[in-house]
């Protein structure tokens, strides 16, 4: 399988801010994130691990590619 790695939900809200997301709100343990310009939204579960698969959607749903968001750990 793909070196996705194993991160916490914190820790991929942190590198998406890096790219310009910001915190719209939170329900439960889901924050939702958005970025203007290009328009963006995610949702992050405030998880300890996120699944393998999660974090790619994320990723994807971000417009970033999986190289490109590891740098930004």
């Amino acid at each position: 399988m793909s070196n996705i790695p194993r991160i916490s939900g914190r820790e991929c809200i942190k590198a998406l801010n890096k790219t310009g997301f910001y915190f719209k709100r939170q329900e439960g343990s889901h924050v939702v994130l958005r970025r203007d310009d290009p328009f963006g939204q995610v949702v992050v579960p405030d998880h300890k691990e996120l699944d393998r698969g999660t974090l790619r959607a994320i990723i994807r749903a971000a417009g970033l590619g999986l190289e490109e968001f590891k740098k930004l750990l």
